[in-house]
């Protein structure tokens, strides 16, 4: 099923990107080359300020998407308050809740000792954020690779392997601050890198040709849907607790 939250595939194309495209393996190539030209002026944006913000986050996607897409570098808060995406059994964070997700993340990753020890729940966060309607994985990557470089560290992505990456913040999104996604990157960790473009360019998985696509879930005032938020609200809540005792 085609991911459509405007409902206007069949006149603007996916997600209304500005070339109207429909033929999803074309349009993930399109992104592709718009990630690809963009990257090095993202790192470039966000090199300048520290520590990174919300509006450094918004502002990455758009740099490294406005070449595809209209709405780039808003996210769903904005363009598709009313709807609830999911990908596979993981249903991302409530419109209202992804700055704070964001937020909450970057009070982590921010501060280069928490970030050292915490890189995979700083991850977790950026990720159940899912704060764009496409690109959410590229723009976390990059963000996330700038706050481990300044905590001392990069990650050797390309030496991962995605699947096993998958599995593991899957667990991380499951169980917060548990140190799902934490165990798994450790391993991975290596000094700071000084090329941040070549280490993303070594990355798997960041072509967009991923085997599971979102998917609307429902709209967000459909009682369902509720109260599925409030129990996902409430298993966060009660496990970020545990965590900080």
């Amino acid at each position: 099923m085609i991911f459509d939250p405007f409902g206007d595939f069949d006149t603007r194309g996916y997600l209304r990107n500005l070339e109207q495209e429909k033929d999803l393996t074309f349009v993930k190539r399109l992104e592709h080359a718009s990630f690809t030209t963009g990257i090095d002026e993202a790192f470039a944006a966000l090199t300048k300020n520290n520590p990174l913000t919300y509006a450094d986050v918004l502002g990455t996607h758009k740099i490294l998407f406005d070449a595809f897409y209209p709405w780039a570098g808003q996210d769903r808060a904005t363009i598709a308050p009313d709807i609830a995406v999911s990908r596979g059994d993981v249903l991302f964070a409530h419109p209202k809740f992804i700055r704070n997700a964001v937020e909450f993340a970057l009070k982590i990753g921010n501060d280069p000792v928490r970030m050292k020890a915490k890189p995979g729940e700083v991850m977790g966060y950026l990720a159940h954020a899912h704060p764009f309607l496409d690109g959410n994985g590229r723009t976390i990557i990059v963000v996330h690779c700038v706050l481990a470089q300044r905590a001392g560290f990069s990650i050797d992505w390309a030496a991962t392997d995605k699947n096993s990456y998958l599995v593991s913040l899957t667990k991380e999104l499951d169980r917060p601050g548990k140190g799902e996604l934490d165990a798994f990157l450790k391993p991975f960790m290596r000094s700071a890198a000084a090329d941040l473009s070549r280490q993303i360019a070594a990355a798997k998985g960041l072509d967009g040709g991923v085997a599971e696509t979102d998917k609307v879930y429902g709209r967000n005032d459909d009682p369902a849907v509720q109260a599925q938020y409030e129990q996902q609200q409430l298993k966060r809540e009660e496990q970020s607790s545990e965590h900080r005792r």
